[in-house]
């Protein structure tokens, strides 16, 4: 697919996953080669198959992925995290030790779903990823989490479906958002984000979106 991706015009992220720290450095190396390719997303979410656990729910394994990655290239690596851990800031900070670039967040949550009248799960794995408007309120919650935690860039995701969406991850600290279950029910989504996220400006008086970002005002605290 890179051949006619290449011919768009967005810069071109990557998103790679492995079952091992080799399989991340190895991956890194190949799709960081590759004519056009802007950056590389390190999907640490899915499973490490010797440690049994997902990558990104384990500091160490975190930063040995991400490691790896960044000495596999010099193309910016930007981590996606997962939400199914006690404390993110931890697991940002390994990242950004490891020498990430930028992270992203959330990725799915665990969810699950059975079958009433045949009692058996609905998935075939019987836990799955749950996204979509849902999760909305966790991601924003993670993303102002990390935000205290690292001074990296952050890609704000879940859950995003209107320009005001988007205000609230950039608010809590997103430096960009992304928005995904929304494109498959509607491909125009991200454009109506985008014009929403504008109307939210010039009702506003705001001339810059970096001016909302990490904007978000707690009675008692100052924002970062």
């Amino acid at each position: 697919k890179l051949p006619f991706l290449r011919t768009l015009t967005p810069p071109l992220i990557v998103n790679v996953a492995g079952e091992s720290v080799e399989d991340f450095r190895e991956l890194t190396k190949r799709i960081g080669d590759q004519e056009g390719v802007a950056g590389i997303e390190l999907n640490v979410s899915c499973p490490n198959v010797a440690g049994g656990l997902d990558f990104s729910t384990d500091p160490k394994l975190t930063h040995q992925v991400v490691k790896a990655a960044r000495e596999a290239t010099r193309l910016p690596i930007i981590p996606k995290l997962s939400p199914n851990v006690t404390d993110i800031g931890t697991i940002a900070r390994a990242a950004e030790d490891a020498g990430a670039d930028g992270l992203s967040l959330i990725n799915t949550l665990v969810g699950m779903a059975i079958d009433v009248r045949t009692r058996r799960p609905k998935i075939a794995n019987v836990t799955g990823g749950l996204s979509g408007p849902a999760i909305r309120p966790v991601a924003v919650r993670m993303v102002w989490q990390a935000a205290q935690a690292v001074r990296l860039p952050i890609l704000g995701m879940g859950g995003i479906a209107t320009g005001e969406d988007a205000v609230e991850f950039l608010l809590a600290g997103a430096t960009a958002v992304a928005v995904g279950t929304a494109s498959f029910i509607d491909p125009t989504s991200v454009v109506k984000v985008i014009e929403g996220l504008r109307d939210y400006c010039a009702a506003n008086g705001i001339s810059e979106v970096r001016q909302l970002m990490g904007g978000i005002q707690i009675p008692g605290r100052t924002s970062k």
